[in-house]
């Protein structure tokens, strides 16, 4: 694995003739963003590039792309994974199909497995950042649809620029992204103030059961395919539901379980400062950030695993 700078990133992509982008299973802003925005910028460049994602993309994220821009086919293509930290998130029916074929990760969760034979990686709010980056490095004007898919990125991970890891750099970022045509106001919108019906159902179901845990200090709220079904939601509307535990006062951790299709849990944590989500997820084999991360849950052995995942909660509570 060699590690490379934005330059020689640039450069490396720009010396290709494919490209196949891999974005994360549950697809949200960012890996989207990035992956979008990277393929118009090849295309730019002459490149034939696409999309691949394993799970159907929500509707909400549709101004991004066209049917056709969707790819599974690698056959002589340079990989590109993007907002990946390991190739398991890509889902479990291809990360054995891409596993040691890829030949390029851009990400920035420090976590990241290396998994890749190139690896551009920095500790910055939303990967779409280090794309951004990429792609003037690469030359390429940033016209308005690569402008619509990084401001979403950024946006999204940032929670509306609300994060901690929010930087100078992250709102200098988004301020060239609006002045090169991001529709900012309408990107907001959607995302953080548009809800179904379904979805205000969903969370109140979820919300009448939320455990408070050590001292008022954690808490844990579940999300079960049956409060989907009866919601009438999915998976893809789960978005944002992390964020809600976090929000309760004296809550230094908060933890959303949801139960997946594939009948596993996954464990999404949010944090405040000096409690660390990586560190915690790590006890489960997962990653991610200090204030975001995230792990699996067997539902198999859900019990064990839900309670090594409290005991490494209040493992790092107790440091405090």
């Amino acid at each position: 694995m060699k590690t490379l700078s934005v330059d020689e990133t640039a450069r490396l992509i720009s010396r290709q003739k494919k490209i196949l982008i891999l974005t994360h299973r549950n697809p949200d802003g960012d890996t989207l963003g990035c992956a979008f925005a990277l393929m118009y910028a090849a295309r730019a460049k002459g490149i034939e590039a696409g999309v691949f994602c394993c799970d159907k993309i929500p509707e909400k994220y549709g101004y991004m792309f066209s049917d056709g821009d969707l790819s599974s086919d690698s056959d002589e293509a340079f990989i590109i994974a993007v907002d990946i930290a390991d190739i398991k998130l890509i889902g479990a029916e291809y990360s054995e199909k891409y596993e040691n074929r890829v030949n390029l990760c851009i990400d920035h969760h420090i976590s990241n497995t290396h998994f890749s034979q190139n690896l551009l990686l920095r500790d910055c709010a939303a990967a779409s950042e280090l794309i951004f980056d990429v792609i003037k490095s690469m030359g390429v004007e940033i016209d308005k649809k690569i402008a619509d898919c990084l401001y979403t990125g950024i946006s999204t991970d940032t929670g509306c620029f609300r994060f901690s890891n929010v930087t100078e750099q992250t709102h200098s970022a988004a301020a060239q992204l609006i002045k090169a045509g991001a529709n900012h106001y309408e990107i907001n919108k959607v995302m953080f103030e548009t809800k179904t019906i379904g979805c205000f159902k969903l969370e109140a179901a979820a919300l009448s059961g939320v455990e408070m845990l050590f001292d008022g200090k954690c808490a844990v709220m579940t999300v079960t395919k049956e409060m989907m079904k009866a919601s009438g939601t999915s998976e893809s509307d789960c978005d944002g539901l992390a964020s809600i535990p976090r929000r309760i006062e004296g809550v230094l951790v908060g933890v959303t379980l949801r139960e997946r299709d594939d009948g596993t849990f996954k464990a999404s944590l949010r944090s405040y400062p000096p409690a660390d989500c990586a560190a915690i997820c790590s006890a489960l084999g997962g990653g991610g950030h200090a204030r975001a991360a995230g792990c699996e849950i067997r539902t198999e052995f859900f019990d064990i695993d839900k309670g090594k995942l409290l005991a490494a909660i209040k493992k790092e509570l107790d440091k405090i």
